[in-house]
């Protein structure tokens, strides 16, 4: 018995910010001081590295909570399942609900609670819980709603990963232009055929990775030195990403039985658009091939960095024709792949 995605959704956020709405910005370096370039050097750069022309953010009155809702019910719809009938409703995320301005992050009580009471579901005997595992948290949810579908524990499960990193990040810090916040959703339920998840890997690097993401202060000197920021380091990170990421990949295929010639898309992460095409050129080498032209669908460009919400959120804009010269097909097998804080790296392959 395998386990299938039978229903998705998600929320892209209304408010578009462009990299020129960054051309005001009072960027600063590590030790507080400006950095030597124009903003439009800075910003032009970044382009170049990430691939990012504009984010989506949150209007001030929605949370993270909010949005993950919009995409639930989105997927429940989808699926065309009795809510009432969940099992499990599995909510990765990393920073809990942050209203804007503020300094604190809520997650009192749980946001899959939160979820679930907006979604007006009565079942007592549907579990809700919150996941932390960095950018690969819904992946790392449909891992635990396999876990629980093939034990006999559940039959049907609610992945969520959704984020507003618009309300974490250090507008000093050029990194800042990387995040964005978003929503996606998807129903998994058991699947008697050869469809669905094949193999998966999971793994977190700890011993000498924990601090690559972390909290830290404002670049800004003169801002509460209490008050924390998303922080990373790139260099770290990416190095960390070319090297484990494909390999993670590698031994998904090879536990799955299929061919490296078989697999029609590469779902990944959405975090930088040179990474991304490195993981992939690297995962190709060590099949002593290059990547297919149309492999790996991409949102960065317009939707930027949503951490959990951008596997998902991707996958729904694909198999609703939404992805500008991309579609998937009855039985095409798909390779989804995250890595992210911890350092954590998963993958599943999948047969659609």
């Amino acid at each position: 018995m395998n386990i299938k995605i039978t229903g998705s959704g998600s929320y892209v956020p209304e408010i578009i910010m462009r990299n020129a709405d960054f051309n005001n910005h009072d960027f600063l370096a590590e030790d507080g001081e400006k950095l030597p370039h124009l903003n439009d050097v800075i910003i032009s750069k970044f382009k170049d590295i990430t691939g990012i022309e504009e984010r989506r953010y949150v209007s001030d009155d929605l949370f993270t909570s909010d949005i993950a809702t919009m995409a639930a019910r989105k997927a429940i719809y989808d699926a065309g399942v009795d809510p009432e009938t969940l099992d499990y409703i599995i909510m990765a995320h990393n920073f809990g609900d942050v209203r804007p301005n503020a300094i604190q992050s809520d997650i009192l009580p749980s946001l899959a609670t939160r979820v679930k009471h907006q979604l007006r579901i009565k079942n007592p005997k549907c579990v809700a819980y919150d996941i932390l595992f960095g950018c690969p948290g819904w992946i790392e949810g449909v891992l635990q709603a396999n876990a629980f579908i093939k034990s006999g524990m559940a039959k049907k499960c609610l992945v969520i990963g959704a984020e507003t990193l618009s309300r974490v990040v250090d507008v000093h810090d050029r990194d800042s232009m990387i995040y964005s916040d978003g929503a996606g959703a998807t129903v998994i339920e058991a699947c008697p055929d050869n469809d669905g998840l094949l193999a998966h890997e999971s793994a977190t690097f700890a011993y000498d990775e924990a601090g690559y993401l972390f909290f830290g202060n404002s670049f800004n000197k003169n801002l509460d030195p209490d008050v924390r920021y998303i922080k990373m380091h790139g260099r770290k990170i990416y190095e960390f990403a070319l090297s484990e990421v494909p390999k993670a990949m590698k031994s998904c295929v090879e536990k799955s039985g299929i061919h490296i010639s078989d697999i029609k898309k590469v779902l990944i992460h959405q975090a930088n658009e040179k990474m991304d095409e490195a993981i992939i050129h690297r995962f190709y080498k060590l099949y002593g091939q290059t990547p297919p032209e149309g492999i790996m669908p991409m949102s960065i460009h317009k939707l930027g960095n949503s951490s959990v919400a951008t596997v998902p959120t991707l996958y729904d804009l694909l198999v609703k024709g939404q992805v500008e010269n991309q579609e998937i097909h009855k039985g095409d097998v798909l390779i989804f792949a995250s890595v992210g804080a911890g350092m954590n790296i998963n993958a599943f392959v999948y047969r659609y």
